[in-house]
């Protein structure tokens, strides 16, 4: 079942690995064993912060050289993805044999269960993410909101949440053609729902209205 799992991390092309997370925003938990804190402690004392740590480049980070513009959604609809995966490379059993050989065909989502859902919005566009902000969405652990473009550093004050972005390759395998859209596990597909966002959101909008029916299709 583990190279079911690396392999559907793969599908996702990892999304929570590579779609670059630059930060997290929002509550912090102590760290409960005090012999673990100590030892942080003492290690923090010996690293020189100041070349770790370059908040500017940071803030004004605006997302990977493979970023893609997608266009705003002009009307709500939803289609499905089928993650179907064929294999780039050999499975190894860690015992020096193939578990799973290139060029084997699988449907990930029959094995591995993706549990989060996806937001996708331009963060250039401020009514795309005001209305995140007034959504169910910004809210939710079990959310990840990915930028298509936008600053890493102003849009991290302004939504408070983690933030990552999507590259090229989540942009392909997801099929995603417009912005925003919400992408969460059904069944054996992926679904994504492309969201008509009204023009001049007001701030008690929101997008679960637009997400109560079925699939509009095509």
């Amino acid at each position: 079942m583990s190279a079911f799992f690396v392999a559907m991390l793969a599908v996702l092309v990892a999304t929570a690995a590579n779609a670059r997370e630059l930060g997290t925003v929002g509550t912090t938990y102590a760290i409960a064993e005090k012999d673990a804190l100590v030892e942080i402690e003492q290690k923090a004392k010996n690293i020189d912060w100041s070349t770790v740590i370059k908040r500017k480049p940071i803030d004004e980070y605006n997302g990977p050289e493979d970023r893609m513009s997608l266009p705003r959604a002009t009307r709500d609809r939803s289609f499905p993805v089928d993650m179907t995966y064929t294999l780039q490379i050999d499975i190894p059993d860690g015992k020096g044999g193939v578990l799973y050989p290139k060029g084997y065909t699988f449907n990930p989502l029959e094995y591995v269960a993706f549990t989060k859902t996806l937001v996708v919005i331009n963060g250039n566009d401020q009514e795309q993410v005001k209305w995140f902000a007034a959504s169910e969405y910004s809210s939710r652990i079990d959310v990840m909101l990915l930028l298509t473009e936008g600053r890493y550093g102003r849009l991290a004050k302004k939504l408070a949440v983690p933030l990552f972005y999507a590259d090229s390759q989540i942009v392909a395998r997801l099929h995603l053609a417009a912005v925003p859209s919400v992408v969460k596990q059904e069944g054996n597909e992926m679904v994504v729902r492309e969201i008509a966002v009204p023009q001049g959101v007001p701030g008690n909008y929101k997008a679960g209205a637009l997400l109560s029916g079925g699939r509009n299709g095509e």
